[in-house]
């Protein structure tokens, strides 16, 4: 299942990084985060947790937008 999420906040690559190493941190999701459209697109083998996802950015220090 893929998934692709705005995310705010983001300024350069280490925060693009951050936040990939942030939801690929959660079992069985991988992010590549596009800084220019300020998107995550998360895939995982079955269903994304939404709300996983969004602590994981928030703990991170950047904004989970909907």
């Amino acid at each position: 299942m893929t998934k692709t999420i705005r995310i705010g906040g983001m300024s350069c690559a280490h925060c693009a990084a951050r936040v990939e190493k942030a939801i690929g941190s959660i079992a069985g999701l991988k992010a590549t985060v596009n800084l220019a459209s300020n998107e995550a697109t998360v895939t995982g083998d079955g269903e994304i947790d939404e709300k996983a996802i969004e602590r994981a950015v928030t703990d991170a220090g950047y904004t989970f937008l909907k």
